[in-house]
């Protein structure tokens, strides 16, 4: 049996110099994880053969490129988007790349995204769901949202830990709960701030299957009717969330995609493998429960639905 090769939107690499970065900031332990992963083409390419992975967009994962000052993240920004972008130009049937941005700064991070698209050829940008607090509602970020909207860009949003980790966390790593649940915090934000209303171009990427926002959505509805947010006369929760993609990442299988596909429905449901913050063996054991999983029809496995999805995602691109 052939499988339909796997498009994998949630991809992660690191170089020596942004963990060295990250260390001299004091991030040994980030996001509460034991300590930093490596990563290379070849470990990545011999993953993708094993699992059936066609290509994998990458990014930067959290804790991002911005550790407390603007000009050191601009440069620390710039330099891993080329070395993304070197990775995709010699290997572009298997890498795609969505660009680091050193926010909280948003002058920064608009000029790095119009390097990133324009001149580097990034196929969206990558931002976590808060930034040192700041989420991705907040009228700061207004410039930056008119600007990808314009464009009609992909801005993949990665979880994060929320302020005050160590005291949520309970001492546990924060991508074990803390990343679904600020997921489905910032989607919100951007739900009741009206963003995801005023800029409809911008293609938003969730997750996880959207972390906890699945099983959340009918009750933010029922907030916003009574308290308003968004725009009151247009589209309910529901909907809203629903124009969003979503993808797969971590434990799809037997219980998150069906709380999501009745929520949202899986006409926007993306692969995602984590891949090299979930180590390979995790991957290839996750691959197996995608694939071993009931499939979505009679004559549709959740490959072709998720790599159909995918192509559809990235034709809209006009670039």
């Amino acid at each position: 049996m052939t499988h339909t090769g796997l498009v994998d939107v949630h991809a992660h690499f690191v170089t020596d110099s942004y963990v060295a970065a990250a260390r001299s900031a004091g991030i040994a332990h980030p996001d509460g994880m034991p300590g930093w992963p490596t990563w290379s083409v070849e470990e990545h390419l011999d993953l993708m053969e094993r699992s059936g992975i066609e290509k994998s967009y990458l990014s930067v994962s959290s804790p991002g490129v911005h550790f407390g000052d603007d000009g050191a993240a601009r440069d620390l920004a710039r330099e891993v988007n080329e070395f993304g972008a070197k990775v995709r130009a010699e290997n572009s049937r298997r890498f795609g790349h969505f660009a680091a941005l050193p926010l909280p700064d948003v002058a920064g991070s608009l000029a790095e995204a119009a390097h990133a698209l324009d001149v580097l050829g990034a196929d969206g940008v990558v931002v976590e769901t808060n930034h040192h607090g700041l989420y991705l509602g907040d009228p700061e970020l207004e410039p930056l949202w008119a600007e990808l909207d314009r464009r009609g860009a992909v801005v993949f949003v990665h979880p994060t830990s929320p302020p005050h980790a160590d005291d949520l966390a309970l001492g546990r790593p924060r991508p074990m709960l803390e990343f679904l649940f600020d997921s489905a915090r910032t989607a919100s934000d951007l739900l009741f701030r009206g963003v995801l209303a005023r800029y409809p171009g911008i293609r938003w990427i969730l997750t996880h299957g959207g972390g906890a926002l699945p099983l959340l959505a009918d009750r933010m509805e029922l907030f916003r009717a009574h308290l308003g947010g968004g725009a009151p006369d247009g589209p309910d929760t529901i909907e809203q969330l629903g124009r969003l993609w979503y993808d797969m990442a971590g434990t799809p299988f037997p219980r998150q995609i069906r709380a999501l596909d009745a929520a949202f429905g899986t006409e926007r449901l993306l692969y995602g493998s984590d891949y090299c913050w979930t180590p390979a063996g995790l991957v290839l054991a996750q691959v197996e429960t995608v694939d071993s999983a009931v499939q979505p029809s009679a004559t549709e496995t959740w490959r072709d639905l998720t790599t159909r999805n995918a192509r559809r995602l990235f034709a809209a691109d006009a670039r």
